[in-house]
Parts: C-alpha cells; structure tokens; sequence
C-alpha cells in the first residue's frame, strides 16, 4: 500500500491545529509583524474592540484590535482605508483559523501622520472649536505676557528681544515646557492652566520653533486643542515656521507664522505708540488753546455790556420804574379812597334820615320806661314815673291824666 508507512504517524485534526499552534506562537518572526492592506468588513464593537478584515489584491486575513489600543488611535478607521497595522499572529486550535491581533495601526498611502492630522481638524472643526465667532481679540497695551515654551530652544529667544524691542514695557512671564516628543501636550497644557489659575498675564504665547511634522505633532494633540479652547486669557498659536499649520493654529484666537510674528502681534511698536500719543497730547493742548482764546473773547465781549461798565445805570433805570409804579398805585389808592368816602356819606345821610334823633329834632319826644318804649298810653300808671327823650336831653315825669283817642274807620 502506498500511504502504508504514514499511517502510524497520522495525526488527528486538533493535533494538527495544535502542531500549527506551536509552530506558528513560537516563531518570533510572527510575534511583532507589520501588515499593510486595506480596511473592510471593519466594526467598532460597543465594548471598544475593533473587529476588522485586513485585504489587498489576492488575499484577506482577520484581525482584532482590542479596546486598550483602539483608545490610542489618532485617527477614525473607515471601510476602504488603507493602513499599516503592527500586529502578532494568533491561530486557533478549535477551528484551525489565524488572525492578527493589532497592537497599533497608522494611515498608510499619504502619510500616517497627515491622515490623522485632517481627521482630527475635521472633527473639532465640525464642534465649533475654529467658529471665528468664539476668538477673542488681542489686549491693546498689555502690561504682562506670558510664554509656554522651551526655556533652552530659539524661540524663547526671538521672542524675548522682540518684545524688549518693541515694547520694553511689557513684563514677560516665561513657563518652561516641553514642545516635542511623548508627554510634551501635557506640559503645555499645564502652563496653560498655570496662568488661568494665577491670572497675572494678559495674553499668552504658545508655541516653538521649526521642526519636522512628528517635531510639531504634540501641538496637534486633541487634549491641547481643548485647552487652548477653554482658556480665559487669549492664545497667540506660533508653532514652526509659516507654512506649517497645527490644531493649535486653528483653535488659538491668533494664529502667528513664527514665534518672532507671535512677539510683534502680542505688543504695539512702542515708538509708533510714543508718536500717537504725542499727536493726541499736541492736539489736546491746541484744543485747550482755541477752548482758553474762545472763553476770553465771550468773556470781553460780557464786560463790555452796559451790566458790567455802569452797573449804577441798572440801578436807576429800576428805580424810575420803580416810582413809576409807586405814582401809579398811589393815585389808584387815591381814586379807591374817595369812592370809599363819596360811598360813605351817602350812606350815612339814608342812616341819619332814618335816625329817630332827627325826628326829635323836629319837636317830637319819645317817651320811655327802663330803656323800653312807651307806645301806648295804657302803658303808662298813675303815679309811676317815665322819662321823655327830646333831641336835646332827656326829663322824668308822672302821669296826671290820660286822654285816649278812638280810630274810627272811614
């Protein structure tokens, strides 16, 4: 027979999986191994493992990227994304399977870096984080600046002789930060916190010098973008050199091309400064000057009055009017008093004609009795005295006889 002599060696379907198992976890070759292929069949479980096919021309291999390393990506995985992935190669004994279990994975084609870069600035952009609307302007005349920056790097140093030449006034605040490499974002986020927790500068530079794209790529940090974003004091981005652009660039209130145009737009030129207030001070004085020769001019024109050269004048002016009244009101109280008295006399003749004195004077006497008028004599008692009122005076007497007289009615 001819498969006679591998019959005592067959192995059984596990055995052979286990064999390629071995063979295959054990060569290191395998271990640590970089793919390049296209995305497809990609899931992005809810449990943060990433479930994908890796494929190119002719062939496809699985992979899985656990959620402790899909946290790290840079960038979104798409369907039809080509990618390098670093992965190790895992099989399965129970099914005789193999799939790549990815530890990292960057943008293959034109650039990891780039990928990731126009990813991110899509995403915060879609949030609002560059809306124009929510910059805030650059303080006119700062008195304090501070710089987030290398302490030993050239920038720091651009910076701070342009601002000594441009305005020696200013205060510079430095925070030494580190601007490239592994933990750089977070120290630039801490200067940041720095100042709007002590809240002693009045804008703030941000940046470093030129440098290659994965020199500058901390400054493309999600995490910084946020901060740079929230800050209560306005942001100066000044990162590289003028054709290189950095989230920062886009969410900072200013973006600068270097950090030495960072420097000339955080301070106004202290000469051209001089030279307005210089204009303003010579124009406030002529001002003054035209205010003071106006005010004199009114003020001659004022003392030249009549007011003012014969004040007595005023005087005796009021005083003829002042007579001319007095004549006036004297002959109306005049003209009053002697209708008074014309009304007067007139009154008192119809009084003294109604008088029962100047009756008496006519011969007439008025008899009386304790002050009361006798007007008949049946009032009148023998032997009871009564006085008779003559115009003259006045005589007691007692009744002798009386003589009644009778009306007879016609």
């Amino acid at each position: 027979m001819a498969n006679a002599q591998y019959t005592r060696d067959a192995l059984t379907v596990t055995e052979l999986n286990t064999l390629v198992h071995d063979v295959l976890e054990s060569n290191d070759i395998f271990s640590q191994i970089a793919v390049r292929g296209e995305l497809s069949n990609f899931v992005h479980h809810r449990s943060g493992h990433m479930y994908f096919s890796l494929k190119d021309e002719g062939s496809l291999v699985r992979a899985v990227m656990f959620r402790s390393a899909a946290s790290r990506l840079s960038f979104t995985p798409q369907n039809g994304m080509k990618v390098v992935v670093y992965a190790s190669l895992t099989t399965y004994i129970k099914d005789g399977q193999y799939q790549l279990t990815v530890t990292h994975m960057e943008p293959d084609g034109v650039g990891a870096l780039y990928i990731a870069f126009e990813e991110r600035r899509r995403r915060l952009a879609a949030e609002g984080l560059f809306d124009p609307a929510r910059k805030r302007p650059l303080p006119k005349i700062p008195s304090k600046i501070g710089v987030i920056t290398s302490p030993t790097g050239a920038a720091v140093q651009d910076i701070i002789r342009i601002l000594g030449r441009r305005f020696p006034f200013a205060e510079v605040l430095l925070y030494p930060a580190q601007v490239q490499g592994e933990g750089a974002a977070r120290t630039l986020i801490a200067g940041l916190s720095h100042f709007a927790d002590a809240k002693n500068v009045d804008v703030i530079i941000l940046g470093r010098g030129g440098g290659s794209a994965e020199d500058l790529w901390e400054f493309n940090d999600e995490s910084l973008a946020r901060a740079v974003a929230a800050s209560p004091i306005p942001v100066i981005s000044a990162v590289g050199h003028e054709s290189d652009f950095t989230i920062c660039d886009f969410v900072a209130d200013v973006r600068a091309a270097t950090p030495s145009m960072a420097a000339e737009l955080a301070v106004p030129e202290s000469t051209e400064l001089i030279r307005r207030f210089r204009n303003v001070t010579e124009r406030l004085e002529m001002l003054c000057r035209h205010k003071i020769a106006s005010g004199s001019e009114r003020l001659k024109a004022l003392s030249s009055r009549r007011l003012f050269t014969d004040p007595e004048g005023l005087y005796r002016q009021q005083r003829l009017t002042l007579d001319t009244y007095a004549r006036v009101l004297e002959g109306a109280l005049i003209k009053k008093l002697d209708i008074s008295h014309a009304t007067l006399d007139t009154a008192a003749a119809s009084l003294h004609a109604l008088s029962p004195l100047s009756v008496l004077t006519r011969g007439y006497t008025v008899a009386t009795r304790n002050g009361r008028v006798l007007r008949s004599v049946s009032e009148v008692s023998d032997g009871v005295p009564f006085a008779l009122r003559f115009s003259d005076g006045e005589i007691t007497v007692k009744m002798l006889e009386t003589m009644e007289e009778t009306n007879h009615e016609q």
